[in-house]
């Protein structure tokens, strides 16, 4: 019976040895998967949570219905418009983050609008770090804010990178040097048709930002701030841009987004 006893605590104190033995990678990985919690901005089924901002409309008009859900997606859609006119759009989710990985599927789609701008072919954008909708002006065309621009390959052979930066009302730092052009391009491949592509976007409040495109970052920059071309906020130039809302563009070509999800981190 000593025997026997022994030979159980012995197996005890294996078992509990190799319990501790985990490694802390193991450990990681765990606890990485039970706080990752993804939450859906986007229902599938219509606009709740969303609101819409287009240039000489007030806020949450839906001038001509610019957006639509159809098909389980979010829709910028120009089937009312007999001219683009300049009517600039955005579509804001009601609450501002500021540390998160966002992502989504986008893709384009049909003709652009009839009055649409020629850089505008097969051109939308995510904005993050937006400024609050309900303080632009009635004829502002784009929120101050960091656009995760998207472009659609227009040409076989011709590159067009995506999830490219551009920045209304702001700049940004790489390398630990001030950028102040408009538009930065992204180390993305060039996609055409209508596929749907995925999108992810780590924003860590004015740290660091990454843009990624099917799995592989393809950008990024850090300590935006405010100003340049397209601020409205003038006051508040020069200003540390640490958070803001979330904005689907309307630029006048067709574009579809879906399975749009957000992890906020600590």
């Amino acid at each position: 019976m000593k025997g026997i006893i022994q030979h159980y605590i012995i197996l005890i104190i294996f078992s509990i040895l190799l319990v501790n033995c985990k490694s802390p990678k193991d450990n990681a990985d765990q606890n990485t998967a039970d706080y990752e919690k993804w939450i859906q901005l986007f229902n599938g089924v219509d606009l709740e949570g969303w609101n819409v901002k287009i240039s000489g409309h007030p806020f949450k008009t839906n001038w001509k219905n610019t957006f639509i859900v159809r098909d389980s997606a979010i829709c910028v859609n120009y089937k009312e418009y007999e001219d683009f006119d300049n009517s600039f759009g955005h579509l804001f989710y009601e609450k501002p983050f500021s540390n998160y990985k966002l992502k989504m599927k986008y893709r384009f789609v049909g003709n652009q609008a009839k009055g649409g701008e020629n850089w505008a072919h097969r051109n939308s954008g995510v904005m993050i770090h937006c400024q609050d909708p309900q303080s632009m002006k009635i004829d502002q065309a784009f929120p101050v804010s960091l656009e995760v621009q998207l472009l659609g390959g227009l040409q076989k052979g011709t590159p067009r990178t995506t999830a490219n930066l551009c920045s209304p009302g702001t700049h940004v730092h790489m390398n630990d040097e001030l950028v102040t052009a408009h538009c930065i391009d992204s180390g993305s491949d060039t996609f055409y048709g209508d596929q749907w592509v995925d999108l992810e976007v780590e924003v860590r409040g004015d740290s660091v930002i990454k843009h990624s495109i099917n799995g592989a970052q393809v950008l990024e920059y850090n300590k935006p701030v405010i100003g340049g071309e397209y601020n409205t906020l003038e006051e508040k130039s020069g200003e540390p841009l640490k958070n803001g809302y979330i904005s689907l563009q309307s630029e006048s070509h067709p574009v579809e987004f879906k399975n749009i999800m957000l992890l906020e981190l600590n």
